[in-house]
């Protein structure tokens, strides 16, 4: 596939269903994030790969961040948060370890992560493998990350759900790129 077709045409794939991406394909992914943006060589970012039991167990620490919220927590709420890692065979968790560093700032270490994050999706699209990213406030959740195993200096940028289209993938619509490019001509 033409790098140019990836980035033209790449569109998240909602509805997922096993398999997973092989271990192979896996390996493509994740290098493909290894070429994100990256001033300093900070590689600010990690991934943690989701699947099989593990899930389920993601799911159940979901239920507790709701619980965690207070307040009035419906039944459909709770098997909302189970459900989620179940929309597809493999769940990858984005985490960006953002670092004190002189000349990097941490926001600039956090696009940076994010740019891994799209490097794989533009990688998963290449190989017919179906991906969507996903956050939402659960993504946020003190616990989730603690329950996660992350660090002071990390948060969730992006759960990444990955594993085979169920349908064909939508074709993704023409934007009209005027909209969002003007010209700067200089101080007035």
């Amino acid at each position: 596939m033409q790098a140019l077709d990836a980035l033209l045409n790449r569109v998240s794939v909602p509805r997922l269903v096993e398999p997973a991406p092989t271990a192979a394909q896996r390996e493509v992914l994740f290098s493909a994030a290894m070429r994100a943006p990256d001033h300093g060589q900070l590689r600010p970012w990690r991934f943690l790969t989701v699947e099989g039991a593990a899930r389920e167990q993601l799911g159940e620490l979901l239920v507790e961040a709701v619980q965690q919220q207070g307040g009035d927590i419906t039944q459909a709420a709770l098997d909302k948060a189970r459900a989620m890692p179940l929309r597809a065979p493999l769940v990858v968790v984005v985490v960006a370890r953002l670092q004190e560093h002189f000349k990097v700032p941490k926001s600039e270490q956090l696009l940076a992560a994010g740019c891994a994050a799209h490097g794989i999706l533009l990688a998963a699209y290449a190989q017919g493998i179906g991906a969507v990213w996903r956050t939402g406030e659960l993504s946020y959740s003190a616990h989730v990350a603690k329950g996660l195993g992350l660090e002071a200096d990390e948060e969730i940028i992006a759960f990444l759900y990955l594993g085979t289209p169920l349908n064909e993938p939508r074709v993704a619509a023409k934007v009209d790129t005027r909209e969002f490019v003007s010209a700067w001509n200089g101080l007035a």
